[in-house]
């Protein structure tokens, strides 16, 4: 066989072989030629999960501030009576205020990932779908 005739058969199952990936769908998913979408994102799941961030966040931020007034003024009345247990009771304010905006924020980021995501894929498949003509051009010409 010379050199043309092997590299003309390569050319052909070459094209064979994109022309299959790019007219089908695998049997396990994926592939996007048509059917379903490569990347699958299921919106309600992902509003449930951020809708349910935003009430924590809703609930932690009324509940969780509850019991702060009445430490800060134990811990007050405690150090203007000379008790060393003062400190500590403004210290363990403190730092439940720290983590309490931690998790407040937490709770924030991921609600506000999940609405980006969600927002963020919609312009992603748009801009797969607008790709994919072209590469169907290609497709022609290799055959």
């Amino acid at each position: 066989m010379t050199f043309d005739e092997e590299w003309a058969e390569l050319r052909t199952a070459a094209a064979e072989r994109a022309a299959m990936r790019s007219n089908g769908v695998p049997a396990e998913g994926g592939g996007g030629g048509g059917g379903a979408p490569d990347l699958v994102v299921h919106r309600d799941d992902l509003g449930a999960i951020g809708n349910d961030a935003y009430d924590l966040r809703t609930r932690l931020s009324k509940e969780g501030d509850h019991a702060r007034p009445a430490t800060f003024d134990a811990a007050i009345a405690l150090t203007n009576g000379n008790f060393t247990s003062g400190a500590a009771v403004l210290k363990v304010h403190d730092r439940w205020q720290t983590q309490l905006k931690t998790l407040l924020d937490s709770c924030a980021h991921i609600s506000n990932h999940l609405d980006y995501t969600k927002a963020q894929h919609a312009k992603d498949e748009v801009k797969v779908v607008g790709d994919l003509p072209p590469i169907s051009k290609l497709t022609e010409y290799l055959q």
